[in-house]
């Protein structure tokens, strides 16, 4: 969901810029802002026990952060990591609160996009179940894919690292790089130039 950056800025949001790796919050910190990616890309991630990172979700240009948690009173349960150089628009939550009485369309947009990352937290929920690597990086796959009007077999490119793929589907990065190779030989993905094609 994209809200148009003048309503942001009449608003009151700022931009801030952030390089690789730099935080722009961190689980525990409150949700005290609506932060909207101009450019770059961000990770949503947190560690388990033993400190391997689970990669929540990937987000790039136009999609908003974390801002399902300014509708609670919570802490942020994630971190947000910049992956790239990124501009990214804040706005205070009070502010955002009114821009959203002002229009309500976007709280319809809101929650369409709100819904499809739902979807992908339950589907990847029952993924994790599976002992099959094939079958988790599939799911990952199809779900990728779903969303793009050409679904012939090698039509679209995969726009993760093997090591997101593997932080995403609970799978150490060896076995993601192994199974991958499986899948090609399988006939179930094509590799050109170190690009999955699916």
């Amino acid at each position: 969901m994209i809200i148009k950056e003048e309503l942001l800025y009449s608003a009151g949001a700022t931009i801030k810029q952030y390089k690789p790796s730099e935080i722009i919050f961190s689980e525990g910190d409150p949700a005290n802002y609506y932060y909207q990616i101009i450019t770059g890309e961000v990770k949503l991630n947190n560690y388990n026990d033993e400190g391997k990172e689970i990669i929540q979700t990937l987000l790039e240009d136009g999609q908003s952060i974390g801002e399902s948690l300014l509708f609670m009173d919570k802490l942020y349960p994630i971190n947000a990591i910049a992956l790239t150089n990124c501009k990214v628009l804040k706005l205070p939550k009070n502010n955002f609160f009114e821009l959203l009485k002002l229009y309500p369309d976007i709280s319809f947009d809101m929650n369409r996009v709100l819904s499809q990352r739902l979807y992908f937290k339950i589907i990847m929920a029952q993924n994790l179940c599976s002992q099959s690597p094939t079958a988790k990086l599939k799911v990952l796959m199809d779900y990728l894919k779903s969303s793009q009007e050409e679904q012939a077999p090698y039509s679209f490119m995969i726009p993760l690292t093997r090591q997101q793929m593997a932080s995403l589907t609970g799978l150490c990065v060896e076995t993601a790089i192994r199974t991958i190779k499986t899948m090609e030989r399988d006939k179930i993905v094509k590799i050109k130039d170190r690009k999955i094609l699916y």
